[in-house]
Formats: structure tokens, sequence, C-alpha cells
């Protein structure tokens, strides 16, 4: 595996944000958008459960290179 090219995922049960370290410009605009969530200096660096799910939809989406990205996870129905 390229060290370059690392995609990790962090859930917070209803979305799983994908960030792609390959594809990252370091705009920062995740940092400035969500500082509860994006936290660089910490170890994991993404926090999702720190946000609302549209926040971090809206953050995700201000992200000019596409390194971040999301999708929705499955939910089971009641039994």
């Amino acid at each position: 595996m390229n060290p370059k090219d690392v995609k990790k995922e962090y859930s917070n049960g209803e979305i799983t944000i994908v960030w792609q370290s390959a594809k990252c410009i370091h705009s920062g605009n995740c940092v400035k958008n969500s500082p509860n969530v994006f936290q660089p200096k910490t170890q994991p660096w993404i926090k999702p459960e720190a946000a609302p799910t549209e926040e971090l939809i809206e953050t995700i989406n201000k992200c000019p290179s596409g390194a971040l990205s999301y999708y929705y996870n499955e939910t089971l129905p009641d039994r």
C-alpha cells in the first residue's frame, strides 16, 4: 500500500465519512467549517459523533478536492 494513498472511514452510525489522503489538498475547509469534528492534531482526526449528520454532510460537500465523501449506513428494520 502506498503511504500517500490511504483511505479511512469514520462512522457516526447514520453515515460513514470516507477520507482519501491522495486526493487531499489540505485546503482546511473541513477544519474551518466543523472544527469539533475535524481535528488534524489528534487521533483519530475525524470525530463524526461531534456534530449532527446534516452538518457533516454540509462540510463534506464543501471539500474542494473530493478527498472527503460519505455514504449512508444501512439501517436494519426494527423487529
